[in-house]
């Protein structure tokens, strides 16, 4: 600070365009299509790779059921969970990232986690289900939207 009690701004130099080279360059058009048939060959497997994710977030609530909600039944849970919600719209179903997110809110807190109401478990992983079998893909589906925003509420209500 000044010592009139006023701060001061201090301008940092851009230096991108030196680390890049002075400029961007036009994107070489071959380089674009191969790495968009890339994905494309990929975008194939998607529906399998979904499908094992939810195959494990499917075996964590058996486990649960089977073993009662303990600390380490719930964090199996919930790395299952965390690793739906980040790959859902990967595989191009954005809706499931937020059911997963919804979950993981619901069971983030270690402290709290064991307590989570296992209907609600079961709903959002009935949800993730539901949504793959009958392609739903996002929010956007009346559907969707509705699902999402009555689990979302739910959530909201036992975190309180």
């Amino acid at each position: 600070m000044s010592d009139d009690g006023q701060g001061r701004i201090i301008q940092v130099p851009n230096t991108l365009k030196v680390k890049v080279g002075g400029r961007l360059s036009g994107l070489d058009p071959a380089a674009v299509a191969k790495a968009e048939a890339a994905l494309k060959s990929l975008s194939e497997n998607f529906g399998a790779w979904l499908q094992d994710e939810i195959d494990k977030v499917e075996a964590a609530r058996t486990r649960i059921k089977a073993e009662g909600m303990t600390a380490e039944t719930a964090e199996h849970l919930y790395l299952r969970a965390h690793d739906l919600k980040g790959l859902g719209s990967t595989y191009e179903f954005p809706l499931i990232t937020r059911i997963a997110g919804s979950l993981c809110k619901l069971i983030d807190d270690p402290e709290t986690r064991v307590g989570a109401p296992l209907f609600l478990i079961d709903a959002h992983i009935d949800a993730i289900k539901a949504a793959v079998r009958d392609n739903i893909r996002d929010a956007g589906h009346p559907i969707g939207k509705v699902l999402i925003e009555t689990l979302e509420e739910q959530v909201r209500k036992h975190l309180g």
